[in-house]
C-alpha cells in the first residue's frame, strides 16, 4: 500500500504525551485531538522505527547539512560568526487542497501589494484619497524618493515575494508580514528538502509530496525571460559573505546557474548597467538583488554605502535593467501598513482580504488610540516603520493597570504599532529525544510568471525550540524545518533540466567576474603560501627535534624567511600560518558560489584542524608531526580541485596564483639555502622544502651538491616544484586568457613570462647564481604585479 494512504497507526511512542497548548490550533491533531490525515502515512513510518534507528536518520540529515556546509551568520552585540544550520527533522505537512486556498489569498495579496508599490511611486492616490497617511510614506526610510516616477523596464515592481503567515486558535491562517525588499529562504528551503529526505529516504518517495524544482525551474525562466537582449545576463546581487543568508546567495546561484555579483563587479556605461569581467565590460539587464534598497546606490541614496554601484538608479531611469524586486519595495513591510491594508483592498479590488492580516492598529489615530488603550491585555507595541519580521524584534506588552497609557499613546501615537498577541499554531518537533508541540510560523514563496504568479509547493516553516512563540526567530534559536504539500495523487518530478527536442549544443563558458578572479588568483596564492611554510616549518621543527641546538647555524638562516611571512617558529602551530589558511578561506569564501561543497569542507576541515593543534602542539617532534598532518590534508584540498574543478578561466586563474607563488617562494629560499656561503645541512634542507628527496635520490643517488639541487629545484622541466616548471605552467595558462594577443597590459605580460622562460631554459646551475635567483624573485613577483593591471582591476 502507498505510504502516504495507510490507515491511522496508534500514536507511536516518541509521541507519548504529545499535548499541545490550550488555546492553540496543532498542525497534527485536529480539535478533537484526532491525527489529522495528512499526517497519517508519516506516523505509521515513525512507529515502525525505534529510538536507535530514528536518531540515526536524523544524524544523517544533519550530516548532510554539515558536508554541503550550510550555515548562517548569526548576529548578536559581540560580532557575528557562522553557526550550523538550525535543522528541525520533522516535516510540517499541510494537504494540497489547503494549500490551494492558501495560494488564492496569497496571490490576490501580491496583486494587491504591486499596485500599491506602482501607487506610491506614481500618482500617489492612496494618499490623496486618505487611504493612508502621508507621514507613514514620506517619513519612512524605505519609501525612496530618487525612484518616484522610475516605472519598470518589465511593467512590474514585484516579481518574487514572500509572505511569513501562521494558524491562528480557530485555524484560520493569518499573514504576520510581507516580505518585498530581498526575501530570503527560499535556498534554504531546497537545502532542508534535501535533508528532510536523507531523513526519509525510503517513506519520501512514496508520499506524493509535491517537489520544489518546477518552482525554480519557472523562476529560471522568469528571469530568462525578462532580459533586454539574448545575449545580455542575469545576476544575484549579494551584500557579501558578512551577510547572514550569504551560504543561500551562493547555493541559488549555483543552482540557478546566474553569477553572483557585489556591487564593486558593476559598473554604469552609457546608462546601460555592466559587469566588470576578466574579458572587459558585458551587459547585464536582470539583477536579482538581494542587497537592501538603500545600499543599491550611493549617489542617489546612502553616500556611505560600500555595497552598491553608483550610477545604478540612473540605469533603472534608462530602462536597460530590470529589478528583482524594484528598489524601494522595502516600503510595503512597513508594520504599520499591515492596519491599513484591509481597507486599501476594498478601495483598491472591491473585495475583502482572503487571507487577513494580524490584527494592526496605528496608534496616530485618535480612534485606534482609544481602541487599544481599552483592550491593552490582548496588544503588543512595537514601531510604527519597523520592517522586522514579527518576532525577529522586541516587542511591548502594554499594562492593563498603568494610569499613564493614554497619555504615553498620545505622545508616542505616531511612531507606534498595536497589534493583537499571536498564538501561534504548533507542530511535532524533536527536543530531548521526543516529539513535542513546538509554535511556528511558515515562510512561503511566490514568483511571477508570464501566466501569473506561481506558488512555491512547500516553503519552509520556523520552529520555536521552547513553548514561547517569541522564539521562533533563528537569530534567538528557533530551528527551520522543510514543508510537505502532500497529494492525494501521484505528483510530477520535475527537474531543471530543459524540455527540448533540439539538438544539443554545448552551452558557451559564463564570463567571469573580475572580482570572482582576483578571489581565485589569491586562494591559488594563499593555499601555495601555506604549503611553503608548512614545509618549511616542519623541516626546522624535525631538526630542532634531532640536533636541538645543533642547528642553530640552519635556523639562523631559515628563521629569516619564515620572519618575512609574519611566522614566529618559536610557537609550534604560529599564528602567522594561521593567519595564511584564514585569508585563503576567506578568497574561497568570496566565491564560495563557484566552489564544490567538497573543495569548501576540505578548506574548511584543514583551517579547524590548524586551530585545534595550535592551541595544544610544542615545537619539535610534536609540532613536524602536527604539520604533517595539516600537509596531507592541503594534499587533498589540491587534489579535489585538480580533479573536480572544471576548467573554466576561474580555473586558470588558482593555478596561476599556485604556480607564481610556488615560483617565486622557491627562488626565495633556494637563494639563500643553495648559498655557497650556507651552513651545512641547507641543501638537504632545501630539497626536502622542495618535496622532492625521493626524487633528488632517484637521479643523483647518495650526491647531493649546489649543482644538483639547483638543477633539480629550479631548472628541470619535468620536476612540478621547479622553478621552470612553474614558469612554463605560467605561459602555458595565459595562452588561454582572453587578449593576451593584443597590445596593452596581457602582451606586457606575456612578454615577461617569455623572458623569464627564456632565463631559465638557457641557464645552467652555476650561471644560476645567488644574485639571479634574487632577481628570479623579484621577476617573479613583477608577474603578479602585471597580471593584476591586465586582468584583476
Amino acid at each position: 500500500m502507498d505510504a502516504a494512504l495507510r490507515p491511522p497507526p496508534d500514536l507511536p511512542p516518541l509521541l507519548a504525551g504529545y499535548r499541545p497548548p490550550p488555546g492553540a490550533s496543532d498542525e497534527l491533531l485536529d480539535p478533537q485531538g484526532r491525527v489529522r490525515p495528512v499526517w497519517r502515512g508519516l506516523l505509521a513510518h515513525l512507529a515502525g522505527l525505534d529510538v536507535a534507528d530514528l536518531a540515526a536518520r536524523f544524524h544523517r540529515g544533519d550530516q548532510y547539512l554539515r558536508d554541503a556546509g550550510v550555515f548562517f551568520r548569526a548576529i548578536s552585540e559581540n560580532g557575528s560568526a557562522e553557526r550550523d544550520w538550525p535543522f528541525s527533522h520533522i516535516p510540517v505537512l499541510i494537504d494540497e487542497t489547503d494549500w490551494a486556498q492558501i495560494g488564492v489569498g496569497l496571490i490576490q495579496r501580491a496583486d494587491l501589494l504591486e499596485r500599491v508599490m506602482a501607487d506610491l511611486y506614481g500618482p500617489a492616490r492612496l494618499i490623496a484619497q486618505g487611504h493612508l497617511p502621508p507621514a507613514l510614506v514620506a517619513e519612512n526610510p524605505e519609501w525612496l524618493r530618487p525612484m518616484v516616477g522610475v516605472a519598470p523596464r518589465g511593467g512590474h515592481y514585484l516579481h518574487f515575494l514572500a509572505f511569513e503567515i501562521g494558524r491562528g486558535p480557530d485555524g484560520t491562517w493569518w499573514v504576520l508580514g510581507d516580505r518585498t525588499q530581498a526575501p530570503s529562504g527560499a535556498g534554504f528551503a531546497l537545502e532542508n528538502r534535501v535533508a528532510t529526505t536523507r531523513v526519509f529516504s525510503e517513506f519520501y518517495p512514496g508520499a506524493r509530496v509535491q517537489r520544489l524544482a518546477g518552482f525554480f525551474g519557472a523562476f529560471r525562466q522568469a528571469l530568462m525571460d525578462l532580459r533586454a537582449e539574448p545575449d545580455s545576463r542575469v545576476g544575484i546581487l549579494t551584500p557579501g559573505p558578512l551577510t547572514d543568508t550569504y551560504f543561500e546567495h551562493a547555493y541559488i546561484a549555483r543552482y540557478l546557474g546566474f553569477m553572483l555579483l557585489q556591487g564593486e563587479d558593476l559598473t554604469v556605461e552609457g546608462g546601460r548597467l555592466m559587469v566588470r569581467t576578466v574579458a572587459g565590460l558585458r551587459p547585464i539587464s536582470v539583477l536579482w538583488r538581494r542587497l537592501d534598497a538603500a545600499w543599491a546606490d550611493p549617489l542617489e541614496l546612502d553616500p556611505a554605502s560600500r555595497l552598491g554601484t553608483p550610477g545604478l538608479i540612473g540605469a533603472l531611469r534608462q530602462g536597460s535593467v530590470t529589478m528583482v524586486n524594484a528598489l524601494g519595495s522595502g516600503v510595503l513591510e512597513t508594520r504599520a501598513l499591515l492596519a491599513f491594508l484591509p481597507a486599501i483592498a476594498r478601495a483598491m479590488t472591491g473585495q475583502d482580504l482572503i487571507l487577513p492580516n494580524i490584527a494592526t492598529w496605528w496608534c496616530g489615530q485618535a480612534a485606534e488610540r482609544k481602541h487599544v488603550a481599552a483592550h491593552p491585555e490582548r496588544m503588543v507595541v512595537s514601531p510604527a516603520l519597523s520592517t522586522r519580521q514579527p518576532f525577529d524584534e522586541a516587542t511591548v506588552p502594554l499594562d492593563p493597570e498603568d494610569p499613564g497609557l493614554g497619555a504615553w499613546l498620545a505622545r508616542q501615537g505616531p511612531r507606534l504599532v498595536a497589534q493583537e498577541a499571536v498564538t501561534l499554531s504548533t507542530t511535532p518537533a524533536q527536543i530531548e529525544g521526543r516529539l513535542v508541540p513546538r509554535p511556528m510560523s511558515l515562510r512561503v514563496f511566490l514568483l511571477r510568471t508570464a501566466q501569473g504568479w506561481q506558488i512555491m509547493p512547500g516553503g519552509f516553516a520556523r520552529i520555536g525550540r521552547t513553548a514561547d512563540p517569541t522564539a521562533i526567530a533563528m537569530q534567538k534559536g528557533g530551528a527551520a524545518a522543510d514543508v510537505w504539500i502532500v497529494s492525494d495523487r501521484p505528483v510530477a518530478t520535475p527537474t531543471l533540466l530543459p524540455a527540448t527536442t533540439a539538438p544539443y549544443q554545448r552551452p558557451r563558458p559564463g564570463v567571469l567576474p573580475s572580482r570572482a578572479a582576483d578571489n581565485l588568483f589569491w586562494l591559488g596564492r594563499y593555499v601555495e603560501r601555506a604549503e611553503g611554510t608548512m614545509r618549511l616549518l616542519r623541516a626546522r621543527n624535525a631538526r630542532l627535534a634531532e640536533a636541538g641546538e645543533g642547528a642553530a647555524p640552519l635556523f639562523a638562516v631559515v628563521d629569516p624567511l619564515l620572519a618575512g611571512q609574519g611566522v614566529d617558529p618559536a610557537e609550534g602551530i604560529p599564528q602567522g600560518l594561521l593567519d595564511t589558511l584564514g585569508r585563503a578561506t576567506a578568497s574561497a569564501g568570496q566565491v564560495r558560489d563557484r566552489f564544490s561543497p567538497d573543495g569548501w569542507s576540505a578548506l574548511a576541515d584543514l583551517d579547524k584542524t590548524a586551530h585545534r593543534f595550535a592551541t595544544r602542539v610544542s615545537p619539535g617532534d610534536d609540532a613536524a608531526r602536527a604539520l604533517g598532518k595539516l600537509l596531507r590534508k592541503l594534499s587533498g584540498f589540491a587534489g579535489l580541485v585538480q580533479d573536480n574543478m572544471y576548467r573554466f578561466l576561474g580555473w586558470r586563474f588558482l593555478e596561476l596564483g599556485r604556480y607564481i607563488e610556488r615560483a617565486g617562494a622557491a627562488a626565495q629560499w633556494l637563494a639563500i639555502l643553495a648559498d655557497p656561503d650556507a651552513p651545512e645541512g641547507a641543501l638537504d634542507l632545501a630539497v626536502e622544502v622542495g618535496d622532492s628527496v625521493m626524487t633528488h635520490r632517484r637521479r643523483f643517488a647518495l650526491t647531493t651538491s649546489r649543482d644538483t639541487v639547483v638543477d633539480l629545484l629550479a631548472l628541470d622541466p619535468a620536476n612540478p616544484r621547479a622553478i621552470r616548471f612553474q614558469v612554463e605552467g605560467i605561459h602555458d595558462q595565459m595562452r588561454h586568457l582572453p587578449g593576451v594577443d593584443q597590445d596593452g597590459p596581457p602582451a606586457d605580460l606575456h612578454r615577461a613570462v617569455l623572458r623569464l622562460q627564456t632565463r631559465l631554459a638557457t641557464s645552467t646551475p652555476a650561471s644560476l647564481t645567488t644574485e639571479v635567483l634574487w632577481d628570479t624573485a623579484a621577476r617573479v613577483a613583477g608577474l603578479s604585479d602585471r597580471l593584476t593591471e591586465a586582468w584583476l582591476r
